[in-house]
């Protein structure tokens, strides 16, 4: 059974995140606890498949309301998966993303690329970086460290953001290794980037508690206590700035 050494490889992984990485995702959980105890909110971005955890962060079911994820349909598959390996690697397209988003110094950005080269996770954390919004980066530090910058500044994602959280992937992303199989399998990037952006947003509650302040948390809409006018009330303080809060 070939797919218990890939939950085996995940666990190991995801111990050496909750060991190496304790400390920066602490930090992070506190910037985003103080952006949202100023009136802030959470900017969420990746490309490629790395914008699924943007979306994690975003409407979830024991998450943080206050998650604005940058999406564009050229990013997400939607006009094709070539399509969108090329758009992640456009020079100004960020900044295209970024022309009707309103972002305030209170904000936080949550940028996400697993190999953190490509021009647009670049160009996001120089665009918001110039907004004086603190970045906090999620990627594969094996990955970005050994490969070059595909931006012409040079600089790779870890090397523009404030916090820097390693998802703990090699470079490839996948971890298994079969026989007769050309290229590895059982990629990891989604599974830890996944568990970072929940780690964070529990810090950042367990921080907002101390604080004696609400914690906006969204319960799932599936729960037969649910309703839309609960879902509605947790969304309307933020819905001038999240476009997705469709009320």
């Amino acid at each position: 059974m070939i797919f218990v050494n890939y939950i085996n490889s995940l666990t190991s992984i995801l111990e050496g995140i909750a060991e190496r990485e304790a400390g920066n995702i602490t930090c992070a959980g506190l910037c985003v606890a103080d952006a949202i105890f100023k009136g802030g909110i959470v900017h969420a971005f990746g490309s490629g498949h790395s914008h699924l955890i943007a979306e994690e962060a975003f409407f979830r079911a024991g998450g943080l309301v206050p998650v604005n994820p940058i999406l564009h349909p050229r990013l997400t598959f939607l006009q094709g998966a070539i399509e969108s390996t090329h758009a992640e690697r456009e020079q100004g397209f960020a900044a295209q993303l970024l022309r009707d988003v309103v972002i305030s110094t209170n904000d936080v950005a949550l940028i996400i690329s697993n190999s953190g080269r490509n021009a647009v996770p670049v160009e996001m954390a120089i665009e918001m970086k110039s907004r004086s919004v603190l970045i906090i980066a999620i990627t594969s530090l094996q990955h970005s460290q050994s490969s070059s910058a595909a931006h012409p500044t040079g600089k790779r994602l870890f090397e523009l953001a404030d916090i820097v959280i390693d998802n703990g992937a090699p470079s490839g992303d996948a971890v298994i290794n079969l026989a007769g199989v050309d290229s590895a399998m059982g990629p990891v990037s989604t599974v830890t980037g996944a568990a970072i952006v929940h780690s964070i947003m529990l810090e950042a509650a367990a921080e907002l508690v101390k604080r004696n302040t609400g914690v906006p948390v969204f319960a799932s809409a599936n729960l037969p206590s649910a309703s839309d006018s609960t879902l509605i009330a947790l969304m309307r303080p933020y819905k001038d700035r999240i476009r997705f809060f469709d009320i």
